[in-house]
């Protein structure tokens, strides 16, 4: 059920589902009914801001900076590529002339940049900087590559790590966050994409005060202005 046909448009849900039951991070849920002579159930929600698939927003690294309330709706859609990084070894910072080699002549300003690579764990789990992490990494000159061609955001595949080190972590989240381009995580099932350009939202609730929020994302494939 993570892919389904609207017409002509193939959309691909890549949003992790979540279970109160399973989830390791802040998330309970207490059902209820109002009572009357009409079952009228509500459910109070008690949820991290950085839960499942999530996007963060630059208020997440400051307090001077734009929170989920503030960033306009189109921060949240457009265009986006899927790029999967296979030349680098394993365990290296994606830098300058790697994304050189897979975006330069592909990407747009206002482009929402997902990345990825071959070398898959699940992200903040007890697997992140063992041996058997073998992600990519980001670093401060990927951020300042990613400024320079006014991306919108950037999302992260199971393939690259942003749980490295705190140097490379907050350089490239204040580098970017300062410039109101924000950050997509624990993406899912995006390995059922058919292309790797297509349109894609993930709004969030717009709550005056939240740093970021748990999304429904999703790629439409097949809208002809944002397919090539």
């Amino acid at each position: 059920m993570n892919v389904e046909q609207l017409g002509n448009l193939r959309v691909v849900d890549l949003t992790k589902i979540l279970d109160p039951e399973t989830e390791t991070r802040r998330l309970k849920i207490d059902r209820f009914n109002t009572g009357g002579p009409i079952p009228d159930w509500h459910t109070h929600m008690d949820i991290t801001s950085h839960l499942g698939t999530h996007v963060e927003c630059p208020y997440h690294h400051h307090n001077d900076w734009s929170d989920v309330a503030s960033l306009p709706l189109t921060t949240f859609m457009g265009r986006a590529l899927y790029v999967e990084i296979t030349h680098m070894a394993p365990y290296t910072h994606i830098k300058g002339p790697d994304l050189d080699k897979v975006l330069k002549d592909r990407i747009q300003p206002g482009d929402i940049i997902i990345l990825d690579s071959p070398n898959k764990i699940p992200p903040f789990t007890n697997l992140t900087n063992t041996e058997a992490d073998k992600r990519l990494l980001i670093c401060k000159e990927a951020a300042e590559w990613f400024k320079e061609h006014k991306v919108k955001c950037v999302g992260f595949g199971d393939g690259v790590s942003i749980e490295n080190c705190n140097e490379d972590v907050c350089a490239f989240h204040d580098i970017l966050m300062e410039e109101n381009i924000v950050f997509l995580e624990v993406l899912q099932n995006l390995d059922q994409l058919s292309t790797d350009t297509f349109f894609m939202s993930y709004s969030p609730l717009p709550i005056k005060g939240l740093d970021s929020c748990p999304i429904r994302a999703y790629a439409i494939e097949g809208l002809v202005e944002f397919s090539k």
